[in-house]
């Protein structure tokens, strides 16, 4: 490599570091609408395939895009900003003590406490998302224009990116891309069509038990689903735990078993598996790491990078995996062999990644 192009390395990276410096505050804006349209590329590139031209594709995948993000975070601004009050209710209708009885002793549990801590966090994040709002649709503006700009160029920006990566290595690029955009998939789609499948299954449910705010506690459960293992498990635990503390035994072991297999269970196993086959394999285990990690670390943000960064490090580790044993599995190769055989041994492979003609 010549040392113009360690320059011109060095002298991009540095201006990378300054323009994330400068843009910090609207780092994971940037960050969100490169992943969504990493993921949307696909889509975009059907439509192309259909006939659509250049721009009414991008227009038509950039709706697409917006609309998702509002049904994502929909739901967690309904509840914060229109059914504050009723959220608010159901916090102070938490039992304030859970009684314990265990061989004729009784043992009170005070949670006075905590749902006070709850009540209050709970309300601070409610004023400050009302208090931001402007700030969010500066954002949301700024996602649209970054879409609708990196899929319209999708072709330059790949060319670009491939064009950096030496021949010989591509196949590693590919192996880390098809890794980003199942795991993108799994986070995005799968989990979206899961939590909305999950709140059309519990307002009946929670209907049907007679609580008084069936919308609130549904949206709760499907916004649950983005938290891994546990899910509307926990919700599922905290009304049966009322019915107890309550005296229910009877209500509490229907809300266990009707709203538990119905909320916690059908969701999974009516919708992941027709979709599960596109999304990442990666255990559940790592998936929670990647999500606490990421979320403790870089705040809501990182419940996407957390996830993403795992699958890519074990996509990494396998390719090193693998690596070794190719190459101990491979015997020496012959130092006799004809110099344009050598030529065809290092030829690297063609790109497997099919585009359509912007």
């Amino acid at each position: 490599m010549s040392r113009r192009l360690y320059v011109l390395g060095g002298v991009l990276a540095a201006i990378a570091t300054l323009a994330a410096v400068i843009l910090f505050d609207v780092l994971g804006t940037v960050f969100v609408a490169l992943s969504v349209a990493y993921l949307l590329v696909p889509l975009r590139r059907r439509l192309r395939g259909y006939g659509f031209s250049r721009l009414t594709s991008t227009l038509t995948v950039t709706a697409t895009a917006v609309g998702g993000v509002v049904a994502l975070f929909g739901p967690l601004v309904y509840l914060l900003i229109i059914r504050f009050s009723e959220v608010s209710a159901v916090i102070r209708g938490l039992p304030e003590s859970i009684p314990l009885r265990l061989g004729g002793f009784t043992y009170e549990l005070v949670v006075s406490d905590v749902i006070t801590l709850v009540s209050r966090e709970v309300t601070a994040l409610a004023g400050a998302i009302a208090s931001s709002l402007p700030v969010l649709l500066i954002k949301l503006t700024l996602f649209v224009l970054l879409v609708f700009s990196l899929l319209h160029n999708q072709q330059d920006i790949r060319s670009g990116v491939l064009t950096v990566v030496p021949p010989n290595y591509r196949d590693i690029g590919e192996a880390l891309h098809t890794r980003a955009r199942e795991t993108l998939f799994a986070l995005y789609v799968l989990q979206a069509a899961t939590a909305i499948g999950t709140f059309l299954i519990a307002l009946p449910v929670f209907v049907l038990f007679g609580y008084d705010s069936p919308i609130v506690l549904a949206t709760v459960a499907g916004i649950l689903q983005f938290v891994p293992i546990a899910g509307p498990s926990l919700l599922i635990v905290v009304l049966v735990g009322g019915r107890l503390v309550a005296g229910d035994v009877a209500g509490a072991l229907a809300v266990a078993l009707v709203g538990g297999g119905l909320i916690a269970w059908l969701p999974d196993l009516l919708i992941r598996p027709r979709i599960a086959s596109r999304t990442a394999d990666i255990s559940g285990s790592l998936y929670f790491i990647g999500f606490v990690g990421g979320l403790l670390s870089l705040g809501a943000i990182g419940i996407i990078v957390g996830p993403l960064v795992v699958a890519l490090l074990v996509e990494a580790a396998g390719l090193v995996s693998q690596e070794f044993e190719t190459s101990v599995d491979t015997p020496p190769e012959s130092t006799s062999h004809h110099p344009s055989e050598s030529a065809e041994a290092v030829e690297p492979p063609e790109s497997t990644d099919s585009t359509v003609d912007d």
